[in-house]
This record gives C-alpha cells, sequence and structure tokens, in this order.
C-alpha cells in the first residue's frame, strides 16, 4: 500500500547508521571499588539555580574529574544527561533551571576509565512569578538536525530525535509516556526491540526507555497460517525480521492498568503475482506499571484485515481503488466514552476508519469475530464506517485516526491523517455528538454519509522565515493533563534535498504542540512546537509590530511559507495579504480579531530565533482556511 511504499522509500533512504552495541550500561552502572561519592547536598536554591556540593573518598589520586548530573526525567542520571563540573571544593551552581521544578541529582568522579555515581537527590527549584520566570526563560536546546547523534550508540540523547506516529498518555506517576512506529534514521532503532518509548515530566525533556516488544508476538504466525488455512492458502513461513510494527496507541484505562494496541503488517502476497497483499493485525499489550518498560505483557490478537469480496483477493496490484479489505487492521485508537464504554478505532487507506466496541474487562471485541471475509453483512462484526474521504473508493490517502471526547465541548473529536507521509501529510479534524457518527466538519461536510475533504486542516507543511520549516507533520496524538490543558503530537520530517544533510527528508523529529479550543469548539493547534514558555498575560501593546502570517490552507505537497503582516497602533493593518483591514483586541480571552478573523494567541518557544526565545504566536479557522502566524523579533 502507499503507506507502506513511502515508509519504506524513507527507512531506505536514510543509510549511514547501524545498530551496535555502545556501552551505555556500563556507564550508567559502573562503580569503582575504591571510590566512594557521597550523595549531594543542597547550599542554595534560587528560581533558577541550585547550588550543591558532595565529597568523595578513597584513592584520590587516580580521580581525573569530578561533577554533578542532573534531570528532570531521569531518576539516575549519568554524564550522558547534563552535567556541570566542580571546584576543589567539590561544590558548583546549575543554572538556567526553571522554577517550581524538581530535578534529579547526582555527583560522580572519574578515574581509572570509570565512573563512580554517588546515589541521587532530589532538590526542587524556588517558585518564580510568570513574569520573572519570562523573564528567565530558557528555550529548549536540542538540535532539530539530530544526525550526529541518530545512531543506537547515541539514544540517551535523543529526547524527541527518531520519533514516528507517536502516542501519548499521561500516567498515574506523573509522567507523560511515549510510544511510536518502528522508524529512525539509518534503522537505528533495530537493535532494541519494537514500539520504543520515552517518558517525561515537562513535554520538553525526554528520556529514551527502549523497546516494549523484544521479538515477534509467538502467536502471529499461527494465526496468520490459521486464516490461510481457512481460505484454502498454503502455510507460510516469513522471517520474523519481516513483519512491520507500526502506530501503537497507549491509554491509561484506570490505576494499575494501561493498554497498548499495535499494528503487525504481514509481509508477501496472498496467493502469488496477481493476488492481493498480505493482511495485517492489530495485538494488545497491558501493563501495571509503564514505569517498568519490560513490565508489558502480550494479551495477543484483538482483530485483522476483513474483505466483503469473498475469496476473491486476485485483483490488479495497481487497482487501489478495488482493493480486496474493506478494513485495514493498522493505526488502533483506543476510546473509553463518557459512558464508561469501549471503542477501538482503527483503519487506514481502503473503504475508510470503523468504529467496534470491545470489552472493558478484556480490550477485545465483545463477540467473537466471524471469518474476515465474506458479503459486506458477513464481516459486519469487524466495525462501522465512521469517516471516509472518498465514499464507494479504497483510494483514501487518508489514516492513523486519533479520537478523544472533550467533556467540555460535548464532542469526540476523530482527527486524521492525509496523503502520503514523505511531503504532504496533513492533519484533519471532524467531530460527532455520538461515537458512531455522524461526524461532521467544520463546514458542516457529513464525513460518515457522504465524505470528501475534510475541514478543517489541523496541521500542514509550513515554513517561517530562517528556518527551513517542517513538512510530513500528521498521524497525530491527542492527550491532555488533567486541568484542561490539551496537546497534539506527531512527527515533523524537515524537508528533502537541504543542503549537507543526507536524506533529510528522512528526519523524523517529534512535536508535541498546545492545543487552544475556539468559542464554538474546534481545537487549534499552536504553530510553534511547545517549549515550556511561561504563559504571561499578553498586553495589547505586545501586538503592535510585525508578523509572520501563514495561509496554512491545503495545497498538495506544498510547503506554505509566510508573509510579512504589520499591525499599526491606530489599529489598521498596514502591510500583507490583509493590508487596509483593522484588528482589535480581547486580552481576557487573548483573542485577536485580524481583518474579521479570530486569531487565538498563545506564547510559545521561537524556534526559528537565534538564539532561540520566546515568542507569540495565533492559529486560526474559518469555515475554509487555517491561519498560523508567530510575532517577528
Amino acid at each position: 500500500m502507499k503507506k507502506q511504499t513511502f515508509f519504506l522509500i524513507s527507512l531506505l533512504m536514510a543509510f549511514g547508521f547501524t545498530a551496535c552495541s555502545d556501552g551505555l550500561d556500563d556507564i550508567e552502572y559502573n562503580r569503582n571499588s575504591d571510590i566512594v561519592v557521597t550523595t549531594p547536598q543542597v547550599a542554595a536554591t534560587t528560581g533558577t539555580s541550585l547550588t550543591i556540593n558532595s565529597s568523595v573518598t578513597g584513592n584520590l589520586n587516580n580521580i581525573v574529574k569530578k561533577g554533578f548530573c542532573y534531570s528532570v526525567n531521569a531518576q539516575n542520571p549519568t554524564i550522558k544527561d547534563n552535567v556541570v563540573e566542580v571546584d576543589e571544593d567539590f561544590s558548583a551552581t546549575i543554572s538556567g533551571l526553571m522554577g517550581s521544578t524538581t530535578y534529579y541529582i547526582r555527583a560522580y568522579a572519574y578515574g581509572n576509565s570509570r565512573y563512580t555515581y554517588s546515589d541521587a537527590l532530589t532538590a526542587t527549584t524556588e517558585s518564580l512569578s510568570l513574569d520573572e520566570q519570562l523573564k528567565n526563560y530558557v528555550a529548549p536546546a536540542y538540535e532539530d538536525n539530530y544526525t550526529g547523534i541518530a545512531g543506537w550508540d547515541q539514544r540517551s540523547k535523543w529526547n524527541l530525535a527518531n520519533v514516528h506516529d507517536p502516542t501519548v498518555m499521561l500516567a498515574e506517576d506523573g509522567y507523560y509516556y511515549m510510544y511510536q512506529t518502528d522508524a529512525s534514521y539509518g534503522n537505528a532503532h533495530t537493535a532494541g526491540g519494537h514500539f520504543h518509548g520515552r517518558r517525561s515530566k515537562d513535554l520538553v525533556n525526554w528520556e529514551y526507555l527502549g523497546g516494549v516488544m523484544p521479538s515477534l508476538p509467538s502467536w502471529v504466525i499461527p494465526k496468520l497460517n490459521e486464516i490461510r488455512g481457512e481460505m484454502g492458502l498454503n502455510e507460510v513461513s516469513p522471517a520474523t525480521t519481516d513483519f512491520g510494527y507500526w502506530a501503537p496507541c497507549v491509554r491509561k484505562v484506570k490505576d494499575g492498568l494501561y493498554r497498548m494496541y499495535y499494528s503487525i503488517v504481514c509481509p508477501g502476497l496472498l496467493d502469488g503475482p496477481n493476488s492481493w497483499s498480505e493482511r495485517a493485525f492489530i495485538g494488545l499489550l497491558e501493563n501495571s506499571n509503564p514505569a517498568n518498560n519490560d513490565g508489558w505483557e502480550d494479551k495477543g490478537y484483538v482483530i485483522t484485515n476483513a474483505s466483503d469480496k469473498g475469496l476473491n483477493f486476485y485483483v490488479k496490484p495497481d487497482n487501489w481503488g478495488g482493493c480486496y479489505y474493506k478494513w485495514n487492521a493498522i493505526d488502533p485508537s483506543y476510546l473509553i466514552d463518557n459512558e464508561g464504554k469501549h471503542y477501538l478505532i482503527y483503519g487506514s487507506w481502503h473503504s475508510g476508519i470503523a468504529a467496534l466496541e470491545v470489552s472493558a474487562e478484556t480490550g477485545k471485541p465483545l463477540n467473537t469475530l466471524p471469518l474476515p471475509w465474506g458479503t459486506d453483512g458477513d464481516i459486519a462484526a469487524y466495525g462501522s464506517l465512521i469517516t471516509t474521504r472518498k465514499m464507494g473508493n479504497r483510494w483514501q490517502a487518508s489514516e492513523g485516526p486519533e479520537i478523544v471526547y472533550n467533556a467540555a465541548t460535548g464532542y469526540y473529536y476523530l482527527f486524521m491523517a492525509y496523503d502520503a507521509l514523505d511531503v504532504p501529510y496533513n492533519t484533519r479534524v471532524c467531530r460527532s455528538k455520538n461515537i458512531y457518527g455522524p461526524y461532521l466538519g467544520i463546514d458542516g461536510v457529513n464525513q460518515t454519509e457522504t465524505g470528501g475533504e475534510m475541514l478543517p486542516v489541523v496541521t500542514h507543511p509550513y515554513k517561517f522565515n530562517n528556518d527551513y520549516g517542517w513538512v510530513g507533520i500528521a498521524h497525530c496524538a491527542i492527550f491532555d493533563d488533567g486541568a484542561g490543558n490539551w496537546y497534539y503530537a506527531s512527527q515533523g520530517r524537515l524537508p528533502k534535498d537541504i543542503s549537507g544533510i543526507n536524506a533529510s527528508n528522512a528526519i523524523m523529529m517529534g512535536h508535541v504542540r498546545s492545543i487552544r479550543w475556539t468559542e464554538d469548539g474546534w481545537p487549534l493547534v499552536m504553530p510553534e512546537r511547545y517549549g515550556a514558555v511561561p504563559q504571561v498575560a499578553i498586553t495589547e501593546d505586545e501586538l503592535v509590530g510585525n508578523w509572520e502570517h501563514i495561509d496554512l490552507s491545503y495545497k498538495y505537497e506544498k510547503q506554505k511559507e509566510s508573509s510579512n503582516m504589520t499591525l499599526a497602533a491606530d489599529h489598521t493593518i498596514t502591510a500583507g495579504t490583509w493590508k487596509g483591514g483593522t484588528w482589535s483586541y480581547d486580552a481576557k480571552n487573548q483573542i485577536l480579531t485580524a481583518n474579521g478573523v479570530k486569531l487565538y494567541l498563545q506564547r510559545e518557544t521561537d524556534w526559528e530565533a537565534n538564539p532561540r526565545t520566546h515568542t507569540i504566536v495565533y492559529a486560526g479557522y474559518t469555515t475554509s482556511k487555517t491561519y498560523w502566524g508567530k510575532k517577528s523579533k
């Protein structure tokens, strides 16, 4: 399928890195028997710094250097995290920290080519007012071009590097956990299992955890051959390395129970050159505590592709519109609705997206599924259509459903990825009062019964000044912090053919963005990535000046570029496509109305600035257009 084709191309392009042993465990756990480093103590605390000291005893002649390593995520940080070296008194001040934030700190000494670590100290910086926090704001420093750390031996430095098709949840331990499709620059991930995870306390600094699935589940090939036997086909024994591991979805079910649905794509064709491609499976993992990355227990098979064409699978391979399968068992999304019922939403290309109620106890379909082929009525148990891009055509160019319920608006929101994932990937959203639909776009078009181009466009390839910009921004995760703040996560790719970056379009950086909700209940994703900028109230005086304005409306494979817009102090617009219009500001709700369009403001990181800092951004919808913008420096 097209998704698989582009996926493989992007990975094949990214040559130059191979998996290898990195000695990471030695650095983390080696201890000298003749050196003892004491647990650090806090000597002074401010809102942006911690002064700490420690001591070391034993064979001091062998010690080459000493210092402290610290992290907001890793409870036992190493020299691969943040490091500050010390003076002769084994004391140092760690500066540039965030206010009201807890840090994990360990002292270390290096000698005889080995590191010795102390036990960890937990220390919290003092509170700062929002104004003070904004004045002292330090933007994230990690590089978007991460080719220098893309290899497996550098995985502790990845942060949000090598992220594809992320899924995110907030767990009961206060961490956000992120998992993903098996994909990385140069296939570095293949050294460490499948469905790689990481976690964060602040959505900015992410600790890499590793794969949650060491190898292909034992049930997959027997289940594949069971179905093939029922279809009258020969058994197969494909190599486990040939299977695809795609698009997991993780959710907290309740305290002590977490579920992860995952996709396994089987290689090959059903019955030779003139037949359709082999099926996919959705399986299920459960865990009582995601902090235990090895604690995911495989619960086995959930569902597979279903066909409404009986055993007529000899379809021309290029007849995408007449695909053999009605439902494609990949890209799961999982929802517990406001009545406590559990649903699996899944699908990609083919006929569209299906919804199926599952058991709250097992996470699997409520009823035993029939054989996955037959008439449309025979396979009704495999789900009901809730959205489609092209009614009656299985060349959908849409995938990656993500469904959430927002109690504040009373709607279910279904986010979709459109088009190929290398460059044109973009995100859409529709909504419904009922889990099964009908789902309507912002323009009122019924996406369940008639399909068509879903609006609004939520994300799209774009470019602000002084940067290459981003493409391939879709297949999202939508999540909240339980306090009314919502977020959007996806991968973003660098554009093709950037000079000096080998296979630049295979750079897949994880993006996290804030969501603001419009007054009529539509989610707006902010144009700049989240960087924990303090949300100091935005004043009207700050709006006067130059802005970078983007019409983000859909254009296939087009990276939408910013143009200048100037807001004058007399509330006129004096430059840009809206020149001659007027503007006003609702300070209470932080809404800028420019040329009649409501633009929702927020403080975010200016990722294109050098050095990075904070700025003001906006996003807004009409019934046919999407706008992004940021204040120019």
